[in-house]
C-alpha cells in the first residue's frame, strides 16, 4: 500500500476492521504480555524459546495494527445508498453466468482490505474485480485464468 492509496470499504468492511484493531490493541496486547511475562520467568533468554515465540507474535501483531491503522486512516466508504446500479462499481453485487458452464455466480465487488473468495466478496483489483468495473448488464467479461479464458454473462447489478 503505497502512501496516497485510498482503502475502499463497505460500512461492513470498515467496521470488521475497526473490530479487528480494537482486539488487537486490547485483548490481543495484553494476552501477548502475558506471554512475554510467563517466558522471561523461565530464565536465559537467549534459549528461550517461548520468549523467542512470543516476541515473534508481538512483531507480526504490532506490523498488523500499523497496517490496520494506516488502512482505517486512508479508508473511503462506500455509500451504496445513492449507487448507480446501471455500471458495476465498488460496494454493488454481480450476478454473473459462466457461458460455458451456464452457471449462476453472485460476487460482491470490494477493495482489496475486505475480500475473501470464500464468502464471495471479490476485489475490483483482481482480474474478474477489474474487467467488471464499469461493465452494464448483458455485457460479456472475459478474464485469463490459468486454465484459459473464463466469459461471464453480467446478468445483474444490485445492492445488497
Amino acid at each position: 500500500m503505497s502512501n496516497n492509496d485510498e482503502v475502499f470499504l463497505t460500512k461492513e468492511g470498515l467496521a470488521k476492521l475497526e473490530d479487528e484493531l480494537r482486539e488487537l490493541k486490547g485483548a490481543g496486547r495484553k494476552e501477548l504480555a502475558a506471554r512475554l511475562k510467563l517466558a522471561i520467568s523461565y530464565g536465559d533468554l537467549k534459549e528461550n524459546s517461548e520468549y523467542h515465540s512470543a516476541k515473534e507474535d508481538q512483531s507480526f501483531m504490532e506490523t498488523r495494527i500499523m497496517i490496520l491503522e494506516k488502512m482505517l486512516i486512508k479508508a473511503q466508504i462506500v455509500d451504496s445508498s445513492n449507487m448507480d446500479l446501471s455500471t458495476v462499481s465498488v460496494g454493488c453485487i454481480v450476478i454473473l453466468n459462466d457461458v460455458e458452464y451456464s452457471e449462476k455466480i453472485e460476487y460482491r465487488v470490494v477493495g482489496p482490505a475486505e475480500a475473501d473468495v470464500l464468502d464471495n466478496k471479490i476485489s475490483y483489483e483482481s482480474p474478474l474485480g477489474k474487467e467488471l468495473i464499469g461493465k452494464k448488464v448483458g455485457d460479456i467479461i472475459s478474464v485469463n485464468a490459468p486454465m484459459g479464458v473464463i466469459k461471464y454473462e453480467l446478468l445483474e447489478i444490485k445492492m445488497l
